[in-house]
């Protein structure tokens, strides 16, 4: 399983060598923010958001006491963005209260904040602070079962089951690849697997279809 699983590994990071994470930030707070607003969301509409939102309100201190109204119009193309703007206030008036405006650095504190999970924790502290952790986000998940690295529909389960196969060093530019590759072929719908570079080593090849000009078709960027 190893062994497969560092082959896939390797071809991914060939198809892929500029993989990395999508949504634009500068530091910790930034991509914290960044991943609540990308929930039921692409990374690309997030990023149209985000310049304006910090430019406005450039730290927790400045976000926890921002306007409702004028909060809920400018993230309203990320979607639910009521319940965002709620999410968002209550972090970051948290983070000031608790961390005295600083993101914290480990898992643990990350996941007493409001709306932050075990997935956003590991996206801040694998891409804001080098910190190794597998993001079990929906393509994470969807691909390890489809590669057979898990049979677990448990995010816990499948972060340790995946994390076993790899070495805690490589466990970011997993979390990349991975996620590069679910959302350019392996789709949820009609997978690329003509088109697909791992299609040799995975046990779900013949899920999409297996003629190379069809599933080559189906090969696309994210949307915006």
């Amino acid at each position: 399983m190893r062994a497969r699983a560092a082959e896939i590994f390797a071809l991914l990071g060939q198809t892929y060598p500029d993989a990395h994470c999508e949504l634009d930030h500068a530091d910790a707070w930034q991509l914290l923010v960044a991943t609540v607003l990308s929930a039921q969301s692409t990374d690309r509409r997030v990023n149209t958001v985000t310049p304006a939102l910090f430019a406005r309100w450039p730290d927790p201190s400045a976000l926890a006491a921002a306007d409702r109204t004028e909060l809920e119009e400018l993230i309203k193309p990320t979607g639910f963005f009521r319940a965002k703007t709620d999410s968002l206030l209550k972090l970051s008036a948290a983070v000031q209260s608790q961390f005295g405006g600083v993101v914290p650095g480990t898992l643990d504190a990350l996941v007493t904040l409001p709306g932050v999970g075990r997935k956003t924790a590991n996206v801040v502290l694998t891409d804001a602070f080098g910190v190794p952790g597998i993001t079990t986000d929906t393509h994470l998940i969807r691909l390890s079962r489809r590669f057979g690295w898990t049979v677990s529909e448990n995010p816990v389960v499948i972060e340790a089951e995946v994390g076993a196969l790899f070495e805690p060093s490589d466990w970011r530019l997993v979390n990349h690849r991975v996620i590069w590759h679910g959302r350019r072929c392996c789709h949820a719908r009609r997978p690329a697997c003509g088109a697909c570079p791992v299609a040799g080593l995975c046990p779900a090849f013949g899920e999409g279809p297996t003629d190379p000009k069809v599933a080559a078709k189906l090969i696309r960027e994210p949307r915006g």
